[in-house]
């Protein structure tokens, strides 16, 4: 199936060497890397496409936004990842679409042939049809994002300094987030943070500790996935944080004045998203059928109906355990998928038997809600908040980044903001920082 046709110029008679097959990759989140790094040393050439040239650790990218982390410490090149697998290369490069019957990736300025193609491409934002909001409550799902959040948070603080109108002030010194997950809960806690911590004593003439951070969720509860017992001790601890939580409605209007939830106006000169996302347009590229959030509904082993060449995996892929419930859009299940596939290629490469269907392997769930408060799920009986879970969850995440230089300097800047309330990257860059 693999060999390739003897060149032009071939002397009679003279045979070639078989090709080996090919494997493309796109996307170097958690799934893809994790397939390309378990696919170092196979009998075949793998490409890892991706539109930037570093890998990045998403559930850390807060942390940026809210000036405790630099981009740097939460993101690695991705050529430097896979430096030592010899059979694997990487281009950066743009998708814009799949030819399923030529078996070709097409580039902006290349087509890449594949024998096997593996889609973990991730997921964008969901406005949920209301797109216009964006460019004024932006998402946080790269470190452009994150930077710019940082911007307009920083920016919101220096421009009340100098503003004499008390009603545009207090508008300067309002931040809404929209959305009740982990990001939203980890975005709120943290400005309010870094308000009544780390800028405290920062200006002379307005007092951060007076800013109003706003959470506002549609639903009933914050951290609807986990038990309604974690959920309430997260709202408390959001709540003793100086958050405001707004539950049971959504937001109605969003424009550069502030937001509407229900018929309350709330005046904010910085709103950020975090109460939706939306799969990459890979279901698009292959013609398959997705849900209504665009994942591509996978099969037991990851691949997609109809071809079996074809794998998709992490936020880009609808895969069910076996009582048909969907797996969580996390980052270990990302990984595990990813492992999981280069096994399998592995298997069909050597002509062995295959691996049987994927199983997410569940060690547990846990957000952050801030400084030493955290909640964790490890089972229905085995729950942890407090102190204790918050360390779990800083010992994990720090564990899960690529390179000890960035688990080292992240753990040291951690220790340092903890015993000094400082945060060691409040640097207002970007677009408009002049």
């Amino acid at each position: 199936m693999f060999d390739q046709a003897p060149q032009a110029g071939a002397t009679a008679g003279q045979a070639t060497a078989p090709r080996r097959p090919r494997i493309v990759i796109v996307g170097a989140g958690f799934g893809g890397l994790a397939a390309a790094k378990a696919l170092s040393g196979a009998d075949a050439e793998v490409t890892l496409v991706d539109r930037r040239n570093y890998h990045l650790f998403q559930p850390l990218l807060y942390q940026v936004a809210t000036a405790g982390l630099s981009p740097a410490q939460i993101a690695t090149p991705i050529r430097a990842v896979v430096a030592d697998a010899a059979n694997v290369r990487v281009l950066m490069g743009r998708v814009g679409g799949v030819d399923t019957a030529r078996r070709v990736v097409r580039l902006e300025e290349r087509e890449l042939p594949y024998d096997y193609l593996v889609l973990a491409t991730g997921a964008r934002h969901s406005y949920f049809g209301r797109d216009e909001w964006e460019q004024f409550a932006p998402g946080l799902k790269k470190i452009d994002d994150a930077t710019e959040i940082r911007r307009r948070i920083l920016t919101a603080f220096e421009h009340a300094e100098t503003e004499d109108d008390p009603d545009k002030r207090r508008r300067l010194l309002n931040f809404v987030v929209i959305g009740g997950g982990p990001t939203g809960v980890e975005m709120a806690g943290a400005i309010a943070e870094l308000a009544r911590r780390a800028l405290a004593r920062d200006f002379r003439t307005i007092d951060p500790r007076q800013a109003r951070i706003v959470l506002v969720e549609a639903g009933p509860r914050v951290l609807a996935a986990f038990p309604e017992k974690l959920s309430a001790w997260a709202g408390r601890a959001l709540t003793k944080l100086g958050v405001e939580v707004r539950l049971g409605k959504p937001v109605t209007t969003c424009d550069a004045e502030g937001v509407v939830v229900g018929d309350d106006r709330i005046p904010a000169a910085t709103i950020i998203w975090a109460a939706g996302v939306a799969a990459s347009p890979a279901a698009k590229w292959v013609s398959s059928e997705a849900d209504r959030a665009g994942r591509l509904k996978v099969l037991p082993d990851l691949s997609v109906p109809g071809h079996p060449e074809i794998f998709a995996i992490g936020d880009t892929a609808l895969a069910c355990d076996g009582d048909g419930k969907p797996y969580p859009g996390l980052a270990p299940v990302a990984k595990q998928q990813g492992e999981y596939l280069a096994r399998l290629l592995r298997a069909r490469l050597a002509s062995k038997k295959p691996p049987g269907p994927f199983r997410y392997r569940d060690s547990g769930t846990m957000a952050t809600i801030g400084r030493g408060a955290a909640i964790a799920k490890f089972s229905d009986r085995f729950q942890l908040t407090g102190f204790i879970a918050w360390a779990l969850w800083g010992l994990v995440h720090i564990f899960f980044l690529i390179g000890f230089r960035n688990r080292f300097t992240v753990l040291a800047d951690w220790m340092w903001s903890y015993v000094t309330f400082q945060s060691g990257a409040r640097l207002i860059t970007g677009k408009n920082s002049e």
